[in-house]
């Protein structure tokens, strides 16, 4: 699995922050709804936060504890890391488009923002854009928590060899906390 690229998240947050001002300009001139998400979605985000943080520390509780070799080894679950992997990314790339879709918005709405007398829905678009800020800083964490260091005497994937590593990932990919060894 490889991992995420920032260059693409900041490209996925800059194509949703202009999609989600469009969204916002559209639904004005309409007098529609301005389209943010409601401020339930705030817990819900918290909940998604603690469990990839709660998983991901969990593998990295192991990746640290199996560093030295004169312990007994403890194995992990390869399925429990793999869906935590996936999770931390999955948080991360979700995090994105709320971040880019809701700071579209706030963007939107700053302009108007001295001549309404009701900002809720500006601060809400705010404090939405933050929780995005949140998913996309722990699902980037957990990642990293995934990420298993090289052994002792093992040459890292992709070094002293062009091309391809010893299992078939490309040079530069690091190897995640689910290999089954």
């Amino acid at each position: 699995m490889k991992p995420i690229n920032p260059l693409r998240l900041m490209l996925i947050g800059l194509v949703l922050a202009v999609a989600g001002w469009a969204a916002t300009a559209i639904t004005n001139r309409f007098s529609m709804a301005t389209p943010v998400l409601p401020a339930t979605a705030l817990a819900t985000m918290a909940v998604i936060v603690a469990i990839t943080l709660v998983l991901g520390i969990r593998v990295l509780r192991w990746r640290n504890s199996n560093r030295d070799s004169s312990k007994k080894k403890t194995a992990l679950d390869p399925i429990l890391a793999a869906r935590t992997l996936v999770l931390a990314q999955a948080c991360a790339y979700a995090g994105t488009v709320l971040l880019g879709w809701h700071t579209g918005i706030f963007l939107d709405q700053l302009r108007v923002w001295s001549l309404r007398s009701d900002q809720g829905i500006t601060l809400l678009a705010l404090a939405m854009a933050s929780g995005g800020l949140a998913m996309i800083v722990v699902g980037l964490l957990v990642e990293r928590f995934c990420k298993i260091p090289p052994e002792d005497g093992e040459t890292p994937p992709g070094e002293g060899q062009p091309g391809r590593g010893a299992r078939g990932e490309a040079a530069g990919e690091g190897e995640y906390a689910y290999r089954g060894d």
